[in-house]
């Protein structure tokens, strides 16, 4: 299935290029994030938008109580270095050559290399009122909406945005919901995690304080491992806006290894939360883990994963395990829950548990993977939001 729009951008100062790609609509908006890395490509942001078509289809709810109405899947992405000098220039010129788009059918907001603080900067610079605009039209008081967005974006835990931390609890949720199916207890599960940025960050916090141990963590520095388990309290405290870790923070039993060999941790977890395309087919076979939760989007390539599978390891995927970030957003915009952490909480994991228990039965009742379980889920779902509430293709 093509896409409806499709479109590719060149900056005029620097050559760069930025894509956007918005797979479909629903009630005339779609829903996806802004990514800016170097080697972005217009086959990877086409992929990742019809993701979030498929991630907005697996949160509807026929609850007629629920006021978010999922919407239609987009992506956008520029092939830049976010570390780069002329980066934010690059940013500023994009947003304000697909103004258009977000003023009436893409909503976006942060995604790998690019933060809301920064995104919102941009946005304005470019003459935009909102990166969410387009769905305003669609909201019952667009006033209260916008003030209660407002207030839970300026709700801090311990140091950690309530923006940042909804994903990593819904990611954890997810790996959370395996391993109580598999009965293995929390106390002595070990984690890896590739990334420690926005989403990987939020998760070794939550996955921590459920009672698993954090063995290693990798940023574009290299991986940090400690068998016993890392401060990651620290390792929070001590990253820059780009998740990168001051190594002054290490203790001294904490170990540098090179920046894959997370890969190969003696975990039971791995939760990669950086790039798209890091496990392969050929480093898949480093990979000790029983479980992959993809906390970024699209990290295990589909050679990879029939691999993986063929060995016994089980990938939760991306479509369902990262999409809290996305419903959170909803959620307190349409005022299905109000701006505080406690029921920002509460509703990520009721959500995600049931989200991800439903998938991993089809899958096991099925004898398939969770992705073309949780495929065929948001599949189903797709006719009936388009029946209901009308999308466009």
């Amino acid at each position: 299935m093509s896409p409806l729009i499709s479109l590719t951008w060149r900056d005029h100062v620097t050559g760069r290029e930025g894509y956007l790609v918005v797979d479909r609509l629903v009630r005339g908006v779609s829903s996806g994030g802004l990514r800016m890395r170097k080697g972005c490509s217009l086959e990877e942001v086409t992929g990742l938008a019809r993701g979030m078509t498929m991630k907005e289809a697996l949160h509807f709810n026929d609850d007629p109580s629920a006021r978010y109405i999922p919407l239609g899947g987009a992506k956008g992405g520029i092939d830049c270095d976010p570390r780069d000098p002329a980066a934010y220039g690059v940013l500023v010129r994009y947003l304000r050559a697909v103004r258009p788009y977000i003023e009436t059918v893409w909503t976006t907001g942060e995604d790998l290399g690019l933060t809301q603080d920064l995104i919102d900067r941009a946005a304005a610079e470019a003459g935009l009122v909102s990166t969410v605009q387009a769905i305003h039209p669609l909201l019952d008081d667009e006033e209260a909406a916008r003030r209660r967005l407002a207030d839970a974006f300026a709700v801090d835990v311990d140091g950690i945005g309530l923006d940042e931390l909804a994903g990593g609890c819904g990611v954890a949720e997810a790996a959370l919901t395996a391993l109580d199916r598999a009965g293995v207890a929390y106390e002595g599960t070990r984690v890896a995690v590739q990334g420690l940025g926005t989403m990987g960050g939020a998760t070794a916090r939550f996955l921590l304080r459920a009672g698993l141990t954090i063995v290693a963590v990798a940023d574009v520095k290299g991986t940090i491992c400690c068998p016993q388990g890392l401060d990651v309290e620290s390792l929070l405290a001590a990253r820059d806006a780009f998740g990168t870790v001051d190594r002054a923070a290490l203790r001294p039993g904490d170990r540098e290894l090179p920046g894959d060999a997370w890969l190969s941790a003696d975990a039971e977890i791995l939760v990669p939360a950086a790039v798209s395309y890091a496990i392969d087919s050929a480093n898949q076979a480093r990979i000790k883990a029983r479980w992959i939760v993809e906390a970024a989007n699209m990290p295990v390539l589909a050679e990879a994963e029939e691999l993986l599978a063929s060995r016994g390891i089980t990938v939760l995927p991306d479509i369902v395990v990262n999409s809290a970030t996305n419903a959170w957003w909803w959620w307190t915009l349409f005022g299905d829950i109000g701006p505080g952490a406690d029921e920002a909480f509460a509703h990520t994991r009721r959500s995600m548990r049931a989200l991800t228990e439903l998938m991993l039965e089809r899958a096991e009742a099925g004898a398939t993977t969770p992705r073309a379980a949780a495929h065929a889920i948001a599949t189903a779902r797709l006719p009936l939001i388009a029946e209901r509430f009308g999308h466009y293709r």
